[in-house]
């Protein structure tokens, strides 16, 4: 037996209707896309960053891989100061005044620098969403958008966390990332 048209098409709208209410979730989480990946790439990378900054022998900070590149320690004092800025300027939050260190200080003193960064960042990425995302940001002589700032800021970490497993590796340590 087959339903009147008018039968046909109401059921066929409830099932429109319902699949729809089923996605307004799913649009409720895409409204802050990018802020919403900042704060996951800043998760995923904080841990791996400060475990290999951790995993690090202390008399391996001053290890660089060629003349000119950077010490270990210059490479983990690099990240936190990055953190600062960027987290700072994307965050719409003031910069804390710290106590100056240089990237031959002990061991723990950088491993906590890079950790506070990291605790920095979370605070000040918490309450970002994307209402204004397109909005200029300027970072030292850089104009930018937030957006670009945010894709700047978390291809760093990307980028930082792969120098760090090269240094690992030179120096016959595992990535944390490779530990089961």
């Amino acid at each position: 037996m087959t339903l009147p048209l008018n039968a046909r098409l109401r059921d066929l709208a409830r099932i429109f209707l319902l699949a729809g209410l089923g996605c307004v979730p799913v649009l409720a989480q895409e409204k802050n896309q990018v802020s919403n990946f900042v704060r996951v790439a800043l998760a995923e990378r904080s841990k791996e960053i400060l475990a290999a900054t951790v995993e690090m022998p202390a008399d391996k900070f001053n290890f660089k891989p060629s003349p000119e590149g950077m010490t270990f320690g210059q490479l983990t004092l690099h990240v936190a100061v990055g953190n600062y800025l960027y987290c700072s300027k994307i965050g719409g939050v003031a910069e804390p005044e710290l106590p100056k260190i240089n990237d031959t200080e002990p061991k723990d003193k950088l491993v906590e620098r890079v950790k506070a960064s990291f605790d920095f960042c979370t605070a000040a990425l918490a309450k970002l969403d994307d209402s204004n995302k397109s909005e200029t940001l300027v970072l030292g002589d850089t104009k930018t958008s937030r957006a670009m700032a945010i894709l700047t800021l978390t291809g760093t970490w990307n980028d930082h966390f792969a120098m760090q497993t090269t240094y690992l590796q030179a120096n016959g340590r595992v990535p944390p990332t490779a530990k089961n």
